[in-house]
């Protein structure tokens, strides 16, 4: 199985990773300390299972999988078995790990999770439908919330890209390319090599510009056509 592991203490990666590497049923890809990196990755690759810490600084391990759309099977390890009943709240989680580990224990998890994962791959991929209405972006190690209807436009800034909702701005360190996937498409469109707009906030259109709020936003000849295309013209 692909695994990663999540924990901000290297001693305890150091032993995940030492039992991971006596069990031939682990493939262990990557080992993360912060929950942030770790998510960078999972958008970026498939993974079969995490081993996840509960308790990190800023961002707990509940946290993480609320963040993830379709979360892997994840194994808890933590030193503290309060949280065991929370742990039953997400149908991800296959075991609960309190440390310290042994390897009879590790083993144990890890064919529980085997099963789950080999289960899964037997049913039938049912496509979902369910529409995706935000994203998080990475704001000084933290991950924000925007709701794609809150925001009004997006601006090119060099190796950064600026998101302006309705009550805040917000400077991300990305691109146009990748904002623009993540955008769903009946709602943004890409007017201007710098510029990405909500078609929903548009105030008035004047020659090759459309005001949104208080911007007035430049649209290329190239773009204006498939612009005109989503306007209800009378």
């Amino acid at each position: 199985m692909k695994t990663i592991i999540i924990d901000d203490e290297e001693m305890a990666r150091a032993i995940i990773e030492k039992l991971s590497s006596n069990n031939k049923k682990i493939n262990l890809k990557e080992s993360f300390s912060n929950a942030i990196e770790a998510i960078k990755y999972l958008n970026q690759n498939s993974v079969d299972l995490i081993f996840l810490d509960i308790h990190m600084p800023g961002f707990t391990g509940f946290d993480l999988l609320q963040t993830l759309k379709n979360p892997p099977k994840v194994i808890l390890t933590t030193s503290d078995k309060n949280f065991a009943i929370e742990a039953f709240e997400y149908d991800c989680i296959v075991d609960y790990l309190v440390k310290p580990v042994t390897q009879e224990r590790f083993n144990k998890a890890v064919q529980k999770a085997v099963l789950f994962v080999q289960n899964d791959a037997a049913q039938p991929k049912i496509e979902e439908q369910e529409e995706i209405k935000e994203l998080y972006v990475n704001i000084d190690r933290r991950l924000v919330k925007i709701n794609f209807e809150t925001i009004n436009l997006v601006e090119a800034k060099g190796d950064y890209i600026l998101i302006k909702t309705e009550s805040k701005n917000y400077t991300v360190h990305s691109t146009m390319k990748k904002i623009e996937e993540k955008l769903p498409d009946d709602l943004f469109l890409k007017v201007h090599r710098s510029f990405i707009i909500n078609t929903k906030k548009i105030i008035d259109i004047e020659d090759n510009s459309v005001l949104i709020g208080n911007n007035v936003i430049p649209v290329s000849r190239s773009n204006r056509p498939e612009l005109m295309k989503r306007l209800n013209l009378l």
